[in-house]
């Protein structure tokens, strides 16, 4: 009884996979990449396109509250490259830099004699610029988020 089961199963194990190809072959894939991919955005009750001959057509929808927005992706404007920012930024950041490198006091640093004491001021200061950054992304958009 066992042999007979193990046989019908290994029967169906190689049957079952040739008739898949059968049937994907049948619907047309032919291995080759679709000659257009179009992308559809839809609004309200609007159907998806048909597609017509070798064409692929993403359909999606978007929130009728955000369609004439700008996508959030890009709505976040990050700082400004190093090299397009003020030299008194720059001096500020190199001041910074080099006095965590020596291990001054209030700098945050495991070198030198007072560097740890500044870990909670360093962790106050970059909280406070976040929120300050997050202030000033949400003024530019019109009704904020």
């Amino acid at each position: 009884m066992l042999r007979h089961a193990i046989a019908v199963a290994l029967a169906v194990s190689i049957v079952i996979p040739s008739v898949a190809a059968a049937q994907t072959q049948a619907a047309g894939d032919t291995g080759r990449a679709p000659g257009r991919v179009r992308s559809v955005t839809l609004q309200g009750n609007e159907a998806c396109p048909k597609a017509d001959g070798d064409e692929v057509v993403v359909c999606s929808r978007i929130n009728p509250e955000e369609q004439f927005r700008i996508p959030k992706e890009l709505r976040n404007t990050a700082e400004p490259a190093a090299k397009n920012q003020a030299w008194t930024n720059r001096v500020a950041v190199a001041d910074n830099a080099s006095r965590v490198a020596a291990g001054l006091p209030d700098t945050c640093s495991a070198v030198g004699s007072g560097g740890q004491t500044g870990c909670a001021l360093a962790i106050n200061r970059a909280w406070a610029a976040e929120r300050r950054a997050a202030e000033k992304n949400d003024s530019m958009i019109p009704g904020g988020r």
